[in-house]
């Protein structure tokens, strides 16, 4: 028996990576994506779901049961977003996500797919990389 893997942020270019090598994987089983936009991958292993808005996972978790592991890769550029917007669609996408998938997946993998540069003390100049830090 296979594993069964989420993954967001499939349609960038380090979530397509983890998509592939997932897809090349015998001992990855099933593949949930989760994507605003679709990917137009037609694989057996892949199952997609659109989600509009990914501040609003509720919407699909009938869909996020089951699951052995996450891989999210999704995220923005911080050019342009003050740090209020930033922190909402960086770490609190991240944390109600993470919260939302282990309510139905408590013995989950959480791959938190990050940059180089960031900033656990969340005290730098920086603002992307003491929010990505936190």
């Amino acid at each position: 028996m296979g594993f069964k893997v989420i993954i967001t942020g499939s349609t960038g270019m380090i979530g397509k990576g983890v998509l592939l090598e997932c897809l090349e994987n015998e001992q990855i089983e099933k593949i949930l994506l989760i994507n605003r936009n679709p990917i137009d991958i037609k694989h057996s292993k892949i199952e997609e779901v659109l989600c509009p808005d990914f501040l609003k996972m509720e919407s699909i978790q009938e869909h996020l049961k089951g699951y052995d592991a996450c891989f999210h890769c999704m995220g923005v550029s911080a050019v342009g977003l003050n740090e209020e917007r930033y922190t909402q669609l960086t770490f609190q996408l991240t944390k109600s996500l993470s919260t939302l998938l282990f309510k139905h997946n408590p013995q989950m993998v959480f791959n938190y797919v990050s940059g180089v540069g960031t900033d656990s003390s969340e005290k730098g100049s920086s603002m992307w990389a003491r929010v990505k830090g936190k």
